[in-house]
């Protein structure tokens, strides 16, 4: 008599198999670490939690990491439109150039990129010298914080744009040139709409590792309480200072963020499933 299992059978088996695999990983890696940062965070009661995110500290950290968000994220949207503007739309020597370079902050580690920075802006870097003559401060301030997370953030909207772009080619931006568009209605009511979601995703993207940086910010920002520790670094300090529900309750607040980004992510996806569908085809 044959021991083979039925087919149905066989793929239920391996199925089950699969999905519990999955959900343990998940469980594990994904689950387990969140509800542990927002149980230990509000361990002590919700007035501590509150507490902690209140203290001044805390407070100078959320509002530098809004501050460099909101300079970088903007900075990044210009540059990843234009850079995918140009390798989707034309042909030009060093095209292929480009594409890898813009791909070089995912290769490069955070921490080189900021002790290239402290290199070129630092006291004993190149440009130190000058700039301190003409009283420029760059690293160990705002202007070094940005240039560390523009850096490291830069790739997200030109790679969520390059490809899109690319598929769509340049069949509507040419008809609307033909029909006496300028170039600046063209872009704005031709190609913008069409490149709407992937610009959405780009940000979403961008912003998310913005705020949540740690390795690049940490080596220009010089660790300076309330004036550029961003909400990673101060995480980073109330846990070496042994203040673990301090720390766990600004972590979830990160952590808080992260979840409403991917949120806003998912809401974008239903909302325009659709259009999601039609550009995969």
């Amino acid at each position: 008599m044959s021991r083979f299992r039925p087919p149905l059978q066989e793929g239920w088996i391996a199925r089950s198999a699969l999905i519990a695999v999955a959900l343990g990983y998940v469980g594990v890696l994904l689950v387990l670490p969140l509800a542990t940062v927002f149980g230990t965070a509000f361990s002590a009661g919700v007035r501590t939690w509150i507490a902690a995110i209140r203290e001044p500290d805390a407070l100078a950290a959320i509002e530098l990491t809004l501050l460099v968000a909101a300079i970088a994220v903007p900075l990044n949207i210009l540059f990843g439109i234009a850079a995918a503007w140009a390798v989707a739309k034309f042909q030009f020597p060093g095209k292929a150039a480009l594409v890898t370079l813009i791909d070089l902050p995912f290769s490069v580690s955070p921490v080189v990129a900021g002790l290239v920075y402290v290199l070129l802006f630092g006291a004993q870097g190149w440009f130190g010298p000058w700039l301190i003559d003409h009283g420029v401060q760059i690293i160990f301030a705002l202007p070094g914080l940005v240039l560390a997370t523009v850096f490291v953030t830069f790739p997200f909207v030109a790679r969520e744009l390059i490809p899109l772009m690319s598929a769509q080619g340049r069949a509507d931006e040419e008809a609307a040139l033909s029909l006496g568009a300028s170039g600046w209605q063209t872009f704005w009511h031709v190609t913008l709409p069409n490149i709407r979601l992937g610009l959405l995703y780009g940000v979403l993207l961008c912003n998310a590792r913005a705020m949540g940086e740690f390795g690049a910010v940490s080596v220009v920002s010089g660790h300076i309480r309330g004036e550029t520790n961003t909400i990673p670094l101060h995480i980073e300090v109330l846990y070496n200072d042994y203040n673990f529900v301090a720390a766990f309750a600004v972590a979830s607040l990160l952590t808080f963020l992260a979840l409403v980004t991917l949120a806003a992510k998912s809401l974008i996806e239903w909302r325009y499933r659709d259009s999601i569908a039609a550009l995969g085809h």
